[in-house]
């Protein structure tokens, strides 16, 4: 593999991950799907860097069970739920003084709870 492209995965890779990082805190970033092209970036350009990620504590359950179709666990569903209906309200309430805007943040969270709640839910003993 070319340096250049090694380097170049390893920057969107870090990239994803970062953002992936971000979306634990900000609803409407999807953590699992970048974590996943992070992991994906990682593995065609640095065996350590893949291994670090699918091994991490904090980041290594997310891609694992996703990639073992076992689902996401059912206090992650509802706490990112949570989290994204509270900023969106907070944000349509006091925030954002254009109707159209509102509904289009309203129209995206229902999306996002739709898109979260139908993934499978993790057992604690699968």
């Amino acid at each position: 593999m070319g340096y250049i492209k090694k380097i170049l995965l390893i920057i969107a890779g870090s990239l994803s991950l970062g953002l992936g990082v971000l979306g634990i805190f900000l609803p409407l970033l999807p953590t699992t799907p970048l974590l996943l092209l992070a992991a994906a970036c990682y593995v065609r350009s640095s065996e350590k860097l893949y291994h670090w990620l699918i091994t991490n504590k904090y980041f290594g359950s997310y891609i694992e069970n996703y990639r073992m179709g076992k689902g996401i666990p059912l206090k992650a569903k509802i706490v990112s739920v949570v989290v994204l209906w509270v900023s969106m309200l907070y944000t349509v309430i006091f925030v954002i003084p254009l109707i159209l805007v509102k509904i289009l943040l309203l129209l995206t969270a229902s999306y996002f709870t739709w898109f979260i709640l139908k993934q499978k839910t993790l057992r604690k003993n699968a």
